[in-house]
């Protein structure tokens, strides 16, 4: 089903919001294989941008191309302000990056990598050891500072990634998969933390295949599909996109059931159950509507329902019955 890319937001004085990453007409290609076909991409300042799809899908390659790592093929790209083609350097210095994998050294403290990270951007030792305290307590990681960051959970090296990416203060962090192998506490953890940080004035992209994890974060959300953007909004507006709401209404007494029929011959019936189903968009307009009805027929429901179109069936229906997003711990080499 083809969706056209939804309109840029709009600031309240009719112009579209600053932008700290926008992308027009983006192509990337290995071979023969064509990954980027030519998308577009806005992403205001301070917001949670989320670019959704599977393995294999392009979401890794979008990142490695922002934050300078590989060459697009085509197309032209701004990152907070600077011309990603022009201007590398500035890029860099203006973004963070935590991949789908951990970047520290196992092989020494927490501490020891915050400190390496601080004289990478430069800091003096005193400005290093003050900016690693912080964050190491913000991330409470402080008990664990002095423990070999192969000790870590899983959780712990995803704090601690996060923690390096914010020494240099970057203005833009993009991150690559960031709850990929976490249990449910530590991914709301981290959810926690990306929320802050977009609270603090950050601008977060965040690649995912989680569909609840993008409903939960993002202010906007990108379908990744085929090598193209198959459909952008709110996650509100990607569920109007399709079919499917719908209000129950559930039965005891056949006589209520029989009347509430008769009032609304249009409903699914299922007679054994003793329930009908209302196909609408589960809007409150329409449910008032619904049940000024019913009132005026003097029938009541023992039990209402509502169902809205989640980000599952959106994937399903952007994407033409293709397998949803999944946990999966390979890497997304196979992106490119």
């Amino acid at each position: 089903m083809p969706v056209s890319v939804m309109p840029m937001q709009k600031r309240d004085d009719g112009g579209p919001h600053p932008a700290a990453v926008s992308a027009t007409a983006l192509r990337k290609s290995y071979g023969d294989r064509t990954v980027l076909n030519g998308i577009d991409l806005h992403i205001p300042t301070g917001t949670v941008f989320a670019l959704l799809g599977p393995n294999g899908a392009g979401k890794t390659t979008v990142v490695k191309i922002l934050s300078t790592l590989i060459d697009a093929d085509g197309g032209r790209v701004r990152v907070a302000g600077h011309d990603l083609a022009a201007s590398p350097r500035d890029v860099r210095t203006a973004i963070g990056v935590t991949g789908q994998f951990s970047a520290l050294d196992g092989l020494i403290t927490g501490e020891e990598n915050m400190l390496l990270m601080a004289d990478l951007h430069h800091l003096t030792r005193r400005e290093g050891r003050r900016v690693t305290a912080d964050l190491l307590e913000r991330f409470d990681l402080t008990g664990a500072a002095k423990k070999p960051a192969s000790t870590y959970s899983g959780g712990m090296r995803r704090r601690l990634d996060i923690a390096m990416t914010l020494v240099g203060k970057p203005r833009i962090i993009f991150l690559d998969e960031p709850t990929t192998g976490l249990d449910p506490r530590n991914r709301h953890t981290m959810w926690r933390i990306i929320r802050e940080l977009v609270a603090g004035g950050v601008t977060v992209l965040l690649t995912t295949q989680y569909l609840e994890e993008a409903d939960e974060l993002a202010d906007r959300i990108a379908v990744l599909h085929d090598g193209g953007i198959v459909a952008e909004g709110t996650a509100e507006e990607l569920k109007r996109l399709v079919p499917g709401g719908h209000v129950r209404l559930r039965f005891t007494d056949p006589v209520a059931y029989r009347s509430a029929l008769s009032t609304l011959p249009d409903a699914d019936r299922d007679d054994e159950a003793l329930s009908l189903r209302v196909h609408g968009d589960g809007g409150q307009r329409e449910l008032r509507s619904l049940l000024d009805r019913l009132d005026a027929a003097g029938v009541e429901a023992d039990e209402l329902t509502v169902h809205t179109p989640d980000l599952d069936d959106v994937f399903f229906a952007l994407t033409g019955g293709t397998r949803k997003p999944t946990r999966s711990n390979r890497s997304e080499e196979a992106d490119r």
